[in-house]
């Protein structure tokens, strides 16, 4: 079997695979080393290859399978982690030269959960510097592009995250998502993204556990691997308020999307707070809505008022940039990202009153998007208003929509994906089309709080009505 042919097995065959002995965990892992080698080299999707590390993982693993021990539902099955995220005994540098040589002692919880599974952690992906824009760049590592096109923006922040996912460095891979990071660069590389309920997966890495509205999760290349993944990194656990008195779910079952959508009610909507996009984005999003009739939902034009929600998720969010990483700006100077500390600076202006009201707003905000469940099951919307943006944009400056200028990236890009970092409902994006210059659009299922499995059930059945995991990017 040839290394591209194991780096694209999904990780429920991979781990089928190395149950039945059939594929060994170290021959997986090297073949996924050896991928991980050249898409580096062209799309930059790694501040760190661990392949020590993942060698030896692999090796126990391998003893493990042999010796005929009980094994967990990852078991030899490889996976990234965003260099947000704290990995034991692997770098975690956060895209800064702040922490360029930092080793955690210990994993993030939600990382814990996957090793204890038995994953085979391969590296670090790259993220811009704390994870603060849309495309994923940093003076730490250099600029991570899409595979579908070098020209393009890989998205971000979880931008070596996608790239991983859709060029085939093994099956899982995580993210994290303060504004859309995993659905952003999931629909630019044209793989599934999840934000999941705030607090499903414990989020023991924010500084501001009871304002947070940064998610960990997963990115992947099919619905059931992500449905397996949340089953491993969900749970309680003491630090994460949110995640405490959680009930179990079966993710991963939801995810096989067996059955259809009968009985289940799904509003569509061109916009969320914008009135524009690409027109050849519009026909990709419109064309590929009835897929979700076709298994038996009732569609319905959901046409509630949303007014822009960036105006809250702003002052929060650089604020907050500010008390975490202004004494950082004192110490690196201009080795830290020119765009953080523009941001940072606008944070440092932004008062308490001006919180107190963005945090009022997120209520409402909160209690409105719940109660348009109470007529619908689910709301369907575009992800991006386009296809992948230029590599180099600069995201304080506007962008084109079908060569008008629009507004700036997190107004006229990806309207459709920080609202639900305010309100925490979960919502997943996966591939609805390409355009003609063959890149990737992206779907985005929202669900009431609380409903990961029905988002995923929906996302896995009109996964079977429209398939796109097997194409892939000639890298």
């Amino acid at each position: 079997m040839s290394d591209e042919d194991l780096g694209f097995k999904t990780a429920f065959e991979a781990a089928r695979l190395i149950r039945a002995k059939e594929i060994s965990p170290v021959e997986l892992t090297d073949a996924v080393l050896r991928r991980a080698e050249i898409v580096q080299n062209t799309c930059n999707a790694f501040i760190t290859i661990s392949d020590e590390v993942a060698r030896a993982e692999a090796r126990r693993a391998e003893e493990s399978v042999m010796a005929g021990d009980d094994l967990g539902p990852l078991h030899g099955v490889p996976f990234t982690v965003k260099d947000l995220v704290n990995t034991a005994g692997v770098r975690t540098t956060f895209g800064s030269h702040a922490f360029a040589d930092n080793v955690p002692k210990s994993d993030s919880i939600g990382i814990a959960r996957l090793r204890d599974a038995g994953a085979v952690l391969i590296g670090k992906t790259t993220t811009p510097e704390f994870g603060h824009k849309p495309m994923t760049e940093a003076p730490l590592f250099g600029r991570t592009l899409n595979p579908w096109d070098l020209t393009r923006t890989s998205g971000g922040s979880s931008g070596g995250a996608g790239v991983a996912a859709a060029t085939g460095i093994g099956p899982l891979h995580v993210g994290t998502d303060g504004g859309g990071s995993t659905r952003i660069p999931a629909a630019a590389c044209g793989v599934v993204g999840m934000k999941q309920t705030l607090g499903r997966v414990p989020h023991d890495m924010s500084s501001d556990s009871f304002g947070c509205m940064s998610f960990i999760g997963p990115i992947t290349r099919t619905v059931e691997d992500c449905g397996l993944m949340l089953d491993v990194m969900a749970g309680p656990h003491l630090s994460d308020v949110h995640s405490l008195g959680r009930y179990n779910s079966n993710f991963a079952g939801a995810a096989r999307g067996e059955g259809d959508l009968k009985g289940v009610k799904i509003g569509w909507r061109r916009y969320l707070g914008n009135d524009s996009m690409e027109a050849e984005t519009q026909a990709l999003f419109e064309s590929a809505v009835p897929s979700l009739a076709d298994q038996g939902a009732e569609l319905v034009d959901h046409v509630m008022d949303f007014e822009p929600t960036l105006q809250h998720w702003a002052p929060l969010t650089f604020s907050l940039w500010n008390a975490r990483f202004s004494h950082l700006a004192e110490e690196l100077g201009e080795k830290m990202t020119e765009t953080l500390r523009f941001w940072m600076k606008e944070g440092n202006g932004v008062t308490g009153v001006e919180v107190q009201r963005a945090n009022e707003a997120r209520t409402r905000l909160f209690r409105l998007v719940e109660s348009w469940f109470t007529d619908i099951d689910l709301l369907v919307t575009p992800t991006l208003t386009r296809a992948a943006i230029a590599a180099d944009h600069d995201p304080r400056e506007p962008i084109t929509l079908d060569e008008k200028t629009a507004d700036v990236p997190r107004a006229s890009w990806y309207p459709y994906t920080h609202p639900f970092n305010l309100t925490g409902h979960p919502a997943i994006t996966v591939p609805c089309g390409f355009t003609s210059e063959g890149l990737p659009v992206g779907l985005q299922i929202v669900g009431q709080w609380l409903s990961d499995e029905k988002v995923l059930h929906a996302a896995a059945c009109f996964e079977r009505a429209r398939p796109w995991a097997e194409r892939r990017p000639e890298v």
